[in-house]
């Protein structure tokens, strides 16, 4: 038996309205509180709410009538029932999103917590673990667990990646799609089939599907303004992805327009977007990039990713430049870990903790209540902010 202090919490409140019914003190055709007065009672969220309520609901325990609530079931109290398949048989065959969970994808028992599958490219910063910080963080209350898969930035494993969790039992997917110059045909499928999942960070231009990013076009036009401000004038954005993305081109958009907008020319050769870095081999003197700040073509740096922020800080160093008296560097997303506030880069805060948050919350909606119908999708764009620290000062020209 599960020791109540480590139940998850949506179980605590089934096992609360279980033994309530059962002992008689709740009868036939009495009603449930409220999600909004159980939020309260069980000092838990709305999410953890409607998942026991709709176990409870699935279980035979109580029925629902939209607009008006939820009331104890009038018949003899549920057995369970031992399941005749297992999980991941049940769902080799890829089931209407339309359909609620509860009937589209059957779980094993009430008790039994079912996988959502997380595709990632890799978890080599910290935008990715605090992404999956977020989905935890609603899943941990959820009937669901989190199984993770790197797909190593290649179209191929992602592909093999997707068709795996759905063969092991994912009832759902939250995607991370890597950079590539066309779409995961997987990707597609698992629309044309109606399967759920979630789209982050990215999406699929002309394809309507649920999606929580931040917004990238705000990004780079808040970098450039708050660099405008201190002075500088030759402002650099760089990116080492050789392939053009959404994330990219909406980057480099907002850029593009804050400088139109002071009036601005717009220098081509501030746009550095030819080159990779093979970051094992750390600083190499003959590349581009080098050269080009050796050069001090530019007086700031926007970089696309953070690793790339540490690449320039480091080149700055062995070339006796100083940050940020002799050039800053502002990067998207945060180097540090966030366990403390000592980070030292002025960065836009894409709320990686929040996207991971609303994504899972998407999914789980769709899996439990039908929050979608057919051909709705939840398209979530959130507002990146601007952070402060200490790679960035006024222009010394």
């Amino acid at each position: 038996m599960m020791s109540n202090e480590r139940q998850p919490l949506y179980m605590r409140i089934q096992e609360h309205f279980r033994d309530r019914i059962t002992s008689g003190k709740l009868t036939d055709g009495d009603k449930i509180p409220t999600e909004k007065e159980l939020m309260e009672e069980f000092n838990v969220s709305r999410i953890t709410v409607a998942n026991a309520l709709t176990q409870l609901a699935k279980d035979g325990w109580i029925y629902r009538i939209p607009g008006r609530g939820s009331f104890v079931q009038g018949k003899s109290v549920p057995q369970p029932v031992e399941p005749s398949l297992s999980a991941g048989e049940e769902v080799n065959d890829i089931q209407p999103q339309a359909a609620p969970a509860a009937e589209a994808f059957k779980s094993v028992s009430a008790n039994n917590r079912q996988m959502i599958g997380l595709l990632i490219p890799s978890l080599e910063d910290h935008f990715a673990l605090r992404l999956i910080q977020g989905i935890n963080s609603i899943l941990d209350e959820s009937r669901y667990y989190l199984a993770i898969v790197l797909t190593n930035h290649s179209k191929d494993r992602e592909k093999e990646a997707i068709m795996e969790l759905i063969q092991k039992g994912a009832v759902g997917l939250l995607i991370f799609p890597i950079d590539a110059e066309t779409y995961n045909e997987e990707i597609l499928a698992l629309k044309m089939k109606n399967y759920p999942f979630v789209l982050i960070d990215r999406n699929l231009p002309g394809v309507e599907t649920n999606v929580v990013s931040s917004d990238n076009y705000l990004g780079g036009q808040l970098a450039v303004s708050y660099l405008w401000d201190l002075g500088h004038r030759d402002i650099a954005i760089v990116t080492d992805s050789p392939l053009s993305t959404i994330t990219v081109e909406g980057r480099i958009a907002g850029y593009m327009e804050a400088l139109k907008q002071k009036n601005a020319l717009i220098n081509p050769t501030l746009i550095l977007t030819e080159f990779t870095i093979d970051y094992k081999k750390g600083i190499d003197d003959r590349h581009p990039l080098y050269r080009y700040i050796r050069n001090k073509l530019a007086t700031a740096y926007i970089t696309l990713n953070a690793k790339l922020g540490l690449h320039i800080a480091a080149i700055a160093q062995r070339l006796d430049l100083r940050v940020p008296e002799d050039l800053s560097i502002l990067t998207f997303d945060d180097p540090s870990s966030g366990i403390d506030e000592s980070g030292a880069y002025t960065h836009i805060a894409q709320s990686e903790l929040e996207i991971g948050k609303q994504a899972a919350e998407v999914l789980v909606g769709l899996l439990d209540h039908n929050d979608a119908p057919l051909g709705k999708y939840s398209k979530i764009i959130l507002q990146p902010k601007l952070v402060v620290r200490k790679s960035t000062g006024p222009t010394s020209k």
